[in-house]
């Protein structure tokens, strides 16, 4: 017995039924690419910091900020909290020659705050008192760093069953040992300074 199955013939294509896909879109062409990229790529001109900023009113009334000055209605705007352009350094004053052996250090202006002896010698004791405070903590914080280090043989913890962890411990304590030594070292060199 034979299957015969309805199969309806198939028709060949017809132009008007036959679906095209529609095209590619088309790329632009790379230097216009380019151009877009690079326009979006530079940000514009920051405000500057320093920059003044003016407010001008014209004869009608209405009023305009600006960083130019647009003639004798404008006048500088104080803002708080904004930076001014920094004023221009004073040139040294032409003075007598130097001696071949005399300091290089400048002279105080005449305005400079002066402080008198004894309250200088109060501060110059006050800053003694603290840098000997912080010489005796950090003398102290160094012999306990050395009774610890045990000349380099510290006694394990409970927790360094790994050698590894010992170790670390060891160099740990040798770091802090030579960090505490140089601070004692600077501590001293600046109570030397103190007059």
């Amino acid at each position: 017995m034979s299957t015969r199955f309805n199969r309806r013939p198939r028709a060949a294509p017809n132009v008007a039924t036959t679906r095209y896909l529609p095209a590619a879109p088309t790329l632009p062409a790379w230097p216009a690419v380019l151009a877009v990229l690079a326009a979006l790529a530079v940000p514009a001109a920051p405000a500057r910091a320093d920059s003044v900023i003016y407010k001008c009113v014209d004869s009608a009334g209405r009023v305009e900020f600006t960083d130019n000055r647009r003639g004798p209605h404008c006048k500088v705007l104080d803002v708080p909290g904004a930076m001014s352009s920094p004023q221009p350094a004073r040139r040294p004053q032409a003075g007598p020659p130097r001696a071949a052996g005399a300091s290089a250090a400048p002279a105080a202006p005449s305005d400079f705050p002066r402080v008198d002896g004894a309250e200088q010698r109060a501060r110059d004791a006050d800053r003694r008192a603290i840098l000997d405070a912080e010489l005796r903590i950090e003398q102290q914080k160094l012999n306990e760093l050395r009774g610890e280090f045990n000349n380099g043989a510290p006694e394990r913890r409970g927790d360094e069953r790994n050698y590894a962890k010992y170790q670390d411990r060891v160099a740990t304590l040798k770091d802090g040992i030579s960090r505490s030594e140089k601070n004692v070292e600077a501590l001293k060199r600046e109570i030397a300074n103190i007059r």
